[in-house]
């Protein structure tokens, strides 16, 4: 039997862990951008617009660290 299914939290958490700190923000920017290519094949434009504008709604209204 194969190996079970992670939740996608621990799939990245990992994939950073294995890169530099230098490298982590690259890497998820990467991420972010892969992923919403990823929406718009299996979800077409609007709802992988929506789901990046929600994103960057969440960053924005959290401010400045």
């Amino acid at each position: 039997m194969g190996e079970a299914p992670r939740d996608a939290g621990s799939v990245v958490a990992q994939a950073l862990g294995h890169r530099t700190p230098g490298d982590r923000a690259q890497f998820l920017k990467e991420l972010l951008a892969h992923t919403a290519a990823g929406l718009v094949i299996l979800e077409g434009e609007r709802a992988a617009s929506e789901a990046v504008y929600r994103l960057a709604d969440a960053v924005v209204s959290r401010g400045r660290p």
